[in-house]
């Protein structure tokens, strides 16, 4: 009798709140209304994500999938209404990964969402459709229309900038499951990339819920409680539109000239993929960042088609769903001859000294060249940044590898190279406010070690376990190499390490943080996008500062000597035949990156395009990154584009400045915009 009267007291009295709960849930229903998502906006206030307002056609799958024929009559019904074919209709109603039938998988497209929710068929119908489904529910079971608001990307001044901005997306099942401060609800949308994804909890904002008790025949006998739905905030980003549109363009062009076969007086090349990235050197932020190949943040919202969703991720098409400016990660070449330069001071190295720069160097029984093979005797070593000279690189490094015991490293051992390269933040990410941003890679003494662990047995066996168009006599040597002492850097990697070849990689985005620090005296900026959020009615929330990860530890000495190495790339260089009559002084390094491996034509691949820049030389505010994949000579395809890039900013035409054309007449916004438009728009 005690056990019973405890349990009777627990049931009613201790646990009652989580039963009466239960109880309620059963006969209560939610009925939820979005809130409107809050724009993201350009530094100028200019919307880069709006919301669209337009009449939309929904299915509810887990109605019609009820009927006989698993509303395929519907369906057809539907479609003779909207003017296209079943195909179309059908597939937009699946679920992303459901099969398709074969008669319908060219046209397929697929939601990525819940079937318990109503999947949208067209965002654009007229009244006319809207109304004739409204009336004839019989006829259209399990269709809806209503008016709608759905994500829309204005492309403002004719930018893209799909890889920054990314896309929403429906509430998955997935995204049920997982664990959040608020609950999320079927009807819901969530960023799925990019600031959308990045500053979603801001964007969303909070849903109103009416919440109703119903009896056992679904019929509302009272109201709970209700809250109205609060709009999500504004997202202001340092991107200028205009700045991003040209910038855009200009890797367009770099790409098309690399292709024209019109630079360096050398054939076509691929040029399959590249990027652009300008950066305040004073703050970090993001002034523009472009990636090529993109796609159409739209697509998403109009509904993906299985051939859309394959080029997206296509190795033939180049991976368009990939942000080459952050996930990208290549070879840095001699724009990574920056760090050689304080190596080089650390281990003693006069600066200010001459070194022979021969068309060859030895090591061992293999030949290292200058690129193209060309030597110009004894030069300064700054003369040697300029031309960018690589055998100079490979001396030093081999002898530092020498000191260094070689196959053999010394407990103690310097290190310089490795060292200054890890000083500079080489195979760390950047800490940029974007999901899936790429680290690249350091390849020294410990990258080295656990390389070989994860790959001995494959080396060691490789004739039985590659492929036959990998089984060469160059390729098996290689094998055998790496399986014998693939675990230690030999002399080979380390001068190849001196002028940014090997393994070591990097992306764009870190390459624009280290000229940035270059050229701002020593300060590592987290780069940022996001510059301040705002409330729909305009007032400012918060300021998101810019954050200093760090100060380059190299001496003064040495930060001079590479102002006035790059200074002397551009006047004297490699980049000397771009930027003649450049009215405003720019510092810069280009970078030649040779690959090895075929392309999926069997053709071999060819050279990464870098420039790296920052100017004005004298006050720096903006760096400047290109680099165009498989696109030749840095000052060949990137070159020009850099210039025209400058060019747009300090609005320069010909030899003359005209202040009245500048993107920034007296440097980026310092002020957040807060008059801002509606943030829904009619179609």
């Amino acid at each position: 009798m005690i056990a019973l009267g405890g349990r009777l007291f627990y049931l009613q009295v201790a646990a009652a709140p989580k039963y009466k709960t239960a109880a309620l849930e059963i006969q209560s229903r939610n009925i939820v209304t979005p809130a409107i998502r809050g724009m993201i906006l350009d530094s100028s206030g200019k919307p880069l994500a709006v919301n669209q307002v337009g009449l939309v056609i929904t299915v509810d799958r887990s109605k019609i999938d009820g009927l006989k024929d698993k509303g395929e009559s519907v369906l057809r019904k539907l479609a003779r209404a909207l003017k296209v074919d079943y195909p179309s209709i059908y597939g937009k109603t699946r679920l992303c990964g459901e099969k398709v039938a074969p008669e319908l998988t060219g046209k397929a497209r697929c939601w990525n969402g819940s079937r318990y929710q109503p999947i949208p068929v067209t965002l654009t119908a007229t009244e006319d459709v809207a109304l004739q489904i409204a009336e004839h529910s019989e006829i259209y079971f399990g269709v809806e229309a209503s008016p709608q608001g759905f994500r829309f990307y204005p492309a403002p001044e004719g930018s893209n900038s799909a890889h920054v901005l990314g896309y929403v997306g429906p509430v998955s099942e997935n995204d049920l499951l997982k664990e959040r401060e608020r609950p999320l609800y079927v009807n819901e949308v969530l960023g799925k990339a990019g600031l959308e994804y990045q500053y979603d909890d801001l964007l969303r904002g909070t849903p109103g819920v009416k919440t109703i008790v119903v009896d056992r025949r679904e019929a509302a006998t009272s109201v709970l409680k209700e809250s109205a739905p609060i709009s999500g905030d504004h997202l202001v980003t340092s991107i200028d539109a205009k700045l991003q549109s040209v910038v855009e363009q200009q890797l367009l062009a770099a790409i098309a000239r690399a292709r024209g076969g019109s630079v360096d007086k050398k054939g076509a090349r691929k040029a399959d993929s590249g990027a652009a990235i300008v950066m305040d050197v004073k703050t970090g932020r993001i002034l523009a960042m472009a990636s090529y190949p993109t796609y159409d943040p739209n697509i998403w919202e109009n509904g993906i088609s299985q051939q859309q969703a394959s080029d997206l991720y296509s190795d033939a098409k180049s991976v368009p769903a990939l942000s080459r400016a952050l996930q990208g990660t290549f070879a840095p070449a001699s724009t990574f001859k920056v760090i050689s330069v304080v190596a080089a001071d650390r281990a003693g190295y006069d600066l200010n000294g001459t070194y022979d720069c021969p068309a060859q160097f030895k090591v061992g029984n293999r030949i290292f060249n200058n690129y193209e093979s060309k030597g110009v005797g004894r030069v300064k070593l700054e003369q040697g940044i300029a031309v960018s000279c690589d055998t100079l690189w490979y001396k030093i490094a081999f002898d530092q590898w020498i000191k260094d015991g070689g196959l053999k490293p010394k407990k103690n051992a310097n290190n310089y190279f490795y060292a200054a390269a890890k000083d500079f933040r080489v195979g760390k990410k950047t800490g940029i406010d974007l999901p899936s941003e790429s680290s690249g890679r350091l390849a020294d003494r410990d990258w080295r070690a656990a390389w070989y662990e994860r790959n001995k047995n494959y080396f060691c066996n490789y004739q039985k376990r590659a492929s036959k168009s990998q089984l060469t006599p160059y390729l098996i040597a290689i094998a055998k190499e790496n399986c014998i002492d693939g675990d230690k850097v030999r002399a080979g990697d380390a001068v190849n390490f001196a002028i940014g070849q090997g393994d070591t990689t990097m992306t764009p985005l870190q390459m624009a943080q280290m000229y940035s620090a270059i050229a701002n005296g020593g300060t590592i900026w987290k780069p940022t996008v996001a510059w301040g959020i705002v409330t729909p009615a305009g007032e400012k929330v918060r300021v998101i500062t810019p954050e200093k990860l760090g100060k380059l530890p190299v001496t003064k000495r040495a930060l001079n000597f590479l102002h006035k190495a790059l200074r002397l790339v551009v006047t004297d260089g490699t980049a000397k035949w771009r930027f003649d009559g450049m009215p405003v002084a720019i510092s810069a390094k280009t970078g030649t990156g040779e690959v090895y491996g075929k392309n999926l034509d069997g053709s071999f691949k060819d050279t990464t395009s870098w420039f790296a820049s920052y100017g004005p030389t004298e006050n720096p505010r903006y760096a400047v990154v290109m680099m165009v994949s498989q696109g030749g000579t840095g000052s060949g395809a990137s070159g020009p584009s850099v210039r025209k890039i400058y060019e747009a900013i300090f609005g320069i035409e010909g030899s003359k400045i005209d202040n009245t054309k500048a993107i920034f007449p007296s440097g980026p916004p310092k002020v957040l915009p807060l008059k801002v438009k509606a943030n829904v728009i009619s179609e």
